[in-house]
């Protein structure tokens, strides 16, 4: 009995899927400007990959539309269109305060192109 019970209980462990990104992501979270069809607004990029990234903002934009994402930096921004691949809304209570809620609102997008800055050409060989 007690050797059914233990395997009872192996079975109920929770089982890791499989990886299936093709390409490693950069853990790091960053403030990005978006435009699209329901206008424009700051967002925070997280999980950045080759292929594209998630991007919370309090507005996603609907499957399938174009966005510009615009990435500010000290030597220049740079501008990714996308596209939104899938829109999330998370909504759950804070652990230590069970009357706060916590909500999370963001879209995942795939990297159509970049947009070439003024001066990059020059630079190409």
């Amino acid at each position: 009995m007690l050797k059914f019970l233990h395997r009872l209980s192996e079975d109920r462990t929770p089982r890791r899927r499989p990886e299936r990104r093709a390409t490693a992501r950069l853990d790091k979270v960053f403030p990005v400007w978006l435009e699209g069809e329901r206008g424009a607004g700051m967002g925070v990029a997280r999980n950045i990959s080759e292929g594209g990234m998630f991007v919370e903002t309090r507005v996603p934009h609907p499957l399938g539309a174009q966005v510009r994402i615009t990435f500010p930096s000290a030597s220049g921004d740079m501008t990714a269109v996308s596209e939104v691949r899938y829109v999330c809304h998370l909504m759950g209570r804070l652990a230590d305060d069970a009357r706060s809620c916590a909500a999370v609102h963001g879209m995942g997008v795939r990297f159509l192109y970049f947009e070439a800055r003024p001066g990059d050409l020059a630079t190409v060989h």
